[in-house]
């Protein structure tokens, strides 16, 4: 078993040593009880946290503002992300390198990379399922 994070050092560890180890931790991690599928990657931290942050109980969309990964959500084809990526670069509201980072992805990892497709009335159904 071994991990790489970006900037760390990788750590091999025999699987029955960390069993040994770390049991409890062992048992969660083949039991999967604590997992939490991930549906999309986010570059920016900032971007991120602010979307975490963002709302309230009562309105969880007040001071929400959409970014450059929502607008890709609700694309059909990659050129059409692409197209958005441009734009959203063009008007300075993402940097030469994050666009080049969203383009990498995009290329890498493909469009649902980024999270499920958003269909029209995607806020709305959310605000339902609460």
């Amino acid at each position: 078993m071994s991990a790489r994070l970006a900037g760390c050092v990788v750590v091999e560890i025999d699987r029955e040593e960390f069993r040994k180890r770390f049991p409890h931790l062992a048992r969660e991690i083949e039991e999967r009880t604590m997992a939490i599928p991930i549906s999309a990657v986010r570059w920016d931290v900032e971007a991120g946290e602010r979307l975490a942050s963002s709302g309230s109980e009562r309105d969880p969309w007040r001071g929400y503002m959409p970014d450059v990964v929502a607008f890709i959500c609700r694309c059909d084809t990659e050129e059409q992300a692409l197209e958005i990526i441009d734009y959203m670069e063009r008007k300075g509201e993402i940097t030469p390198e994050y666009a080049e980072k969203l383009r990498k992805q995009l290329k890498e990892k493909g469009l649902r990379s980024f999270g499920p497709k958003r269909e029209p009335g995607f806020y709305f159904k959310a605000l339902e399922r609460r």
